[in-house]
């Protein structure tokens, strides 16, 4: 009997990394599948779609890897904080560092040649094959038809000429071959990376020449959270959005850290740290109270609390454009 293959797919959730999934189990070969979390990227929709490919699924925690590559992105970086070649190869070499313990063939990957223009060239594509280290067991079935062959393909483990041969910007052919799966629920093309994103890079870059990062790395879990505005070199408080922010930042604030909240009016919760200095507590007050949904001016009560204890002061609310020149991304 013919022996069955067994593949490691990196499934970040979206419809080509699902593609290329079931083109591989369309050879009989057995998948599992791969997904990398972080504070910049979830795992939630790689979970999904493997709960509904019904394959069995390991997730892994990747934040200590993008953070090296973005403060030492041996590549460069995009248009924003993304380190995308270096992160890609390194999402690579963990998938092998699993191949290797649990025994599986080679490593497959959902890329698409020419689908990004900087990341998914065939020079790209290449260089993070190399650096992975795992360059001759990985395959991109996708695109493996335009890319020379690695051991899978040269040793007839996959059959070549049965994969699709997709190339460039449209989707129309990755949406026809999931009608031919029963690929229904599947997410709209994004990159689904926070570093891609300008204003949140903005955010990063302040963290790490300013502050540095967390032994627990919370404050880099917490850039998504609220508005965060540098009142100093130093000082940098935090000011929830909505309740969620609000509870998360109550949750997350170190223990010596400053809250600040209008105990009269809803509002939000801001944290201050605790080398903050009573001028820029005022002043992280009167933003507090810029965001409290108060009826008209005039100066309003805002609870100060520190490790236990709590006092409250008056302040009149920022003006808007002044609030506006502390904010590190807007």
């Amino acid at each position: 009997m013919s022996r069955t293959y067994k593949a490691l797919a990196l499934l970040s959730g979206g419809l080509d990394s699902q593609l290329a999934i079931c083109v591989l189990r369309e050879q009989g070969i057995h998948v599992e599948a791969i997904t990398f979390r972080s504070p910049f990227f979830g795992a939630d929709k790689g979970c999904k779609a493997a709960e509904a490919l019904g394959v069995p699924h390991h997730v892994v925690d990747f934040t200590e890897e993008i953070l090296e590559q973005v403060r030492n992105p041996a590549h460069g970086l995009g248009n924003a904080m993304n380190p995308c070649i270096d992160c890609h190869a390194h999402m690579i070499m963990r998938a092998g560092e699993l191949l290797e313990k649990r025994g599986f063939d080679f490593i497959a990957t959902g890329e698409v040649l020419a689908q990004r223009p900087m990341s998914q060239n065939k020079n790209s594509l290449g260089i993070v094959a190399r650096c992975s280290k795992y360059e001759d067991l990985l395959v991109r079935p996708l695109c493996a038809r335009f890319l020379p062959p690695t051991r899978p393909v040269r040793e007839g483990w996959i059959d070549v000429d049965r994969l699709p041969a997709f190339s460039g910007r449209n989707r129309t052919p990755q949406i026809k071959l999931a009608e031919h799966f029963g690929l229904k629920d599947y997410p709209a093309p994004a990159g689904g990376c926070l570093l891609t994103e300008k204003l949140f890079g903005i955010k990063l870059k302040d963290l790490l020449e300013k502050e540095g990062l967390d032994d627990d790395r919370t404050n880099v879990w917490l850039l998504k959270t609220g508005r965060h505005m540098r009142l100093s070199d130093d000082v940098k408080i935090i000011v929830g959005s909505c309740e969620a922010d609000n509870a998360l930042l109550d949750e997350k604030a170190r223990p010596n850290d400053y809250r600040l909240a209008c105990p009269d009016l809803p509002g939000p919760l801001a944290i201050a740290p605790a080398n903050i200095g009573e001028p820029l507590l005022r002043t992280a007050a009167a933003i507090c109270a810029r965001y409290a949904k108060r009826p008209g001016d005039g100066p309003v009560r805002v609870e100060i609390r520190q490790a236990g204890e709590a006092r409250i002061i008056e302040v009149l609310p920022m003006d808007p454009a002044q609030v506006a020149t502390y904010m590190i991304a807007t």
